[in-house]
């Protein structure tokens, strides 16, 4: 990691010299580069060697008041910034984050919060099409407001003023979403350790968002989503669990969502064990089910099937040494994208060496 020290903010960039006078801070680089080969079992995948590269510039710094502020600009194999993000750390007051969509801001930091060794169970390679993700506002431009932790207990409120649109420039405004408008997440976090030791690695966490819709022809309405769950760590095992669900607001059967899906649930468990500082190995487990169709002249007949499900498992083993790490993903995944893929069972054998500088 390279360190670049009292980097003033008229140093990067003249258009910035309306903030000359600021204090300077400081600002790290970090990056990192992965290679993978991913096996299909009987699936033609072409080549399957893949490569991953990036860096990110981090800037921190501290107002009079004793205020910090963070910058996070991450590059990621492509040729404009694919994340950024502002963070002021208020201290008593909280703090509060802009984030230009990366998933890392409200409801959607808890999507899978499973432990796992390396990648969650469903994301090491294998498409699955497994929905009840749970995503919010945190997939788009949005702000967050994070509590100070009192008992154990943080709260976060996410606003986005329009869902589904992200990277929206200085001074700019971004096109509109042409279905859906505001979003609004709430989160909670709870360590209910009550002073004791074994309840110390015990985190109980929820989430809701709503989405509001346009409510124009296309018979969209509002989009809820919602997500509980635990994770617990004692020593070096780390179980969890947790449920979300989705209505997707395909609600009248209009224009192109007639014979839509407007429900969707899942629901996982993860248990992982560090063998020591440098070996780690997890199991997971997803299951995605769908129902509900938004066409009641079809609904009898429809609704009454059982239930499509698509079930995720994966096992895993990490191994570091030093800036190197050595993972290793066997994925099955049984009804991908609920029976309408060719091939609806897939299994899959991912390994990865990742470089950290």
């Amino acid at each position: 990691m390279n360190k670049l020290t009292k980097v003033g903010c008229s140093a990067l960039c003249g258009s910035l010299a309306a903030i000359t006078g600021a204090n300077a801070g400081d600002l790290t680089a970090t990056g990192s580069a992965q290679t993978t080969w991913i096996s299909k079992g009987g699936d033609v995948t072409g080549n399957p060697i893949g490569f991953n590269s990036g860096f990110s510039l981090i800037g921190n710094g501290e107002l009079d008041n004793g205020w910090t502020y963070k910058l996070t600009l991450a590059h990621k194999d492509a040729g404009v910034w694919s994340a950024g993000s502002v963070n002021m750390d208020m201290g008593g007051l909280g703090a509060i984050r802009l984030d230009q969509g990366t998933s890392g801001n409200g409801i959607a930091a808890m999507d899978d919060k499973m432990p796992t060794a390396w990648e969650e169970a469903w994301g090491a390679g294998l498409g699955t099409g497994i929905r009840g993700l749970v995503v919010g506002a945190g997939a788009s431009m949005n702000v967050m407001y994070t509590s100070p932790t009192v008992v154990g207990t943080t709260i976060t409120l996410t606003y986005a003023p329009q869902h589904g649109v992200t990277d929206t420039a200085e001074k700019g405004t971004a096109s509109n979403n042409t279905n859906y408008g505001r979003a609004y997440d709430a989160t909670i976090s709870i360590n209910p350790s009550l002073g004791t030791e074994v309840l110390s690695g015990l985190n109980v966490f929820g989430g809701a968002t709503t989405v509001e819709s346009y409510g124009d022809a296309s018979g969209i309405a509002d989009k809820y989503q919602a997500v509980t769950g635990f994770t617990y760590a004692l020593g070096p095992i780390s179980i969890g669990g947790q449920v979300s669900g989705e209505y997707t607001g395909y609600d009248t059967g209009k224009g192109s969502h007639v014979n839509k899906n407007n429900f969707y649930k899942a629901n996982a468990f993860g248990i992982a064990f560090n063998v020591n500082d440098n070996l780690s190995v997890s199991y997971g487990e997803w299951e995605s089910r769908k129902s509900g169709y938004t066409d009641s002249t079809y609904g009898n007949t429809l609704v009454d099937e059982p239930l499509r499900t698509i079930t995720v498992k994966s096992t895993q083993i990490s191994y570091s040494m030093g800036g190197a790490t050595i993972n290793l993903a066997d994925i099955s995944a049984d009804n991908t994208y609920f029976g309408t893929a060719v091939g609806d069972d897939k299994k899959a054998t991912v390994i990865s060496l990742g470089l950290a500088f």
